[in-house]
């Protein structure tokens, strides 16, 4: 789901903009120095039954986050500062193996793979591993590909790759049929 496709659900769901959750969060005193972003998302829980996604969408929109005014590219060259700059080329190769149009999209966190404006896996990168999550629902979890569970919500599966070579025929298989299920 692309950033736009979040703020459209949210507009849809609760009947209110970004402008809107800024006037809302500045009445509640929510925009001062130091409010944390668990602030806002239990506020919007609570108030409008918004997940964490759609939270964090909102925390965004009110700048409330690490890299706040960063630019995209700012964005997904900070995934491979340091220590994690080591996984750039197997993030490549990640993305190289499925057949078709991949479009990233980097938060301060993670890097959304879609197809279109439709999010098929998301990696986080550390310097220890990639972490690679598959939006897969058709598939049960096994050893390598478990359950994501609270790790991502926006996924169904995860694997922790923690050499370049885990980047293989069986992980690009999964990947492409997640790409090919949201097409």
């Amino acid at each position: 789901m692309t950033f736009q496709a979040y703020l459209d659900t949210i507009k849809a769901k609760t009947g209110l903009g970004p402008d809107d959750f800024r006037r809302l969060a500045a009445e509640k005193g929510y925009l001062e120095p130091g409010t944390r972003p668990k602030v806002i998302l239990d506020w919007v829980k609570a108030d409008y039954d918004l997940g964490p996604g759609h939270g964090m969408a909102i925390v965004s929109i009110l700048g409330m986050h690490e890299g706040a005014g960063m630019s995209d590219d700012e964005k997904f060259d900070a995934q491979f500062a340091g220590k994690k700059a080591a996984w750039r080329p197997a993030f490549d190769s990640l993305v190289a193996g499925v057949h078709g149009e991949v479009l990233l999209a980097s938060t301060n966190t993670y890097i959304s793979l879609l197809s279109g404006t439709s999010k098929f896996a998301v990696v986080a990168l550390s310097g220890e591993r990639m972490d690679v999550g598959i939006k897969l629902k058709s598939e049960p979890a096994t050893p390598r590909f478990e359950a994501s569970g609270t790790w991502n919500a926006m996924v169904t599966h995860r694997v922790r790759v923690t050499n370049a070579d885990q980047v293989d025929a069986e992980l690009l298989g999964w990947l492409q049929r997640a790409y090919d299920a949201v097409k």
